[in-house]
This record gives structure tokens, sequence and C-alpha cells, in this order.
């Protein structure tokens, strides 16, 4: 379900110049980075590229939606890591990316983990907004 304008609690505003291979900044000044081609796809690797930002934002979210399922569930995952692996590569139309999540969560069984995991996909945000556009495997 999406949301109306009048429901923004805050909006993120990036610039980016010059594409895959310039910079990308935030209006308020906190994020500032070179972006450049990762050397798998020609470029030189020397900053960061868009799937490297886009999978720290996802695994950030998802890590918080894990937090707000735990507290639901009476589960504790402190300690617990989210990691977002970001992949890119050619379609049939050009290009596109894949999603796998993981979670380290030790202080719950391995079934509990899932559960977790799977009913933090159905509350993040960020998978609200890549689900039926792009493959998200949870592992």
């Amino acid at each position: 379900m999406s949301i109306q304008q009048t429901d923004v609690l805050y909006t993120a505003v990036a610039t980016a110049e010059n594409g895959r291979d310039g910079r990308v900044a935030t209006d308020d000044g906190r994020l500032d980075v070179v972006v450049n081609p990762p050397k798998e796809m020609g470029g030189s690797g020397a900053g960061t590229n868009p799937e490297q930002l886009f999978a720290a934002g996802y695994s950030a979210c998802f890590q918080g939606a894990l937090g707000v399922v735990a507290r639901q569930e009476n589960a504790d995952v402190s300690g617990s890591t989210v990691t977002a692996k970001v992949g890119i590569g050619k379609n049939e139309d050009g290009f596109g990316i894949i999603v796998e999540i993981s979670a380290t969560i030790p202080n719950v069984d391995g079934a509990t983990a899932r559960d977790l995991l799977e009913k933090a996909h159905q509350v993040c945000p960020y998978s609200k907004a890549t689900r039926g556009n792009i493959t998200v495997t949870l592992v």
C-alpha cells in the first residue's frame, strides 16, 4: 500500500553528477561520495557504486524491520547483523539487479531466525518497494 505526500515524515535528497562515474551527495552534506563503476563492469573501482549504496540502505532498513518484528514476537535480536548482497547484470532490456538478504541472529534458534526474517521481509519498506520488481532471496 502506498503512502500519500501528506504521510511523509522525512525525505532524503541526493544529487548525482556524471552518473555512475562521478559523485553523489546529499543536500545536508552528510553523504558526499565518489562513485565509479566496479572493475568487474569495466570501471576503475576507485569509489563506491550505486549497488553498494543500495545494499547499505537495504541492510540498515531490513535490520530496523527485524527489530520491529522481534519486539512484536518477544524475540531477542541483540547482537544480530543483516547483510544485503546486491548483484547487477544484463537482462533482456539492459541491466537488472538481484538481492540476497542474510542475517546472523545469535540469540534465537534457526527456525525462529527464519520466521523473523520472513516477517521482517513483509514489513521492511525496501522489501515492499522492490516486491514484484526484482528477485529478493532470504538466506
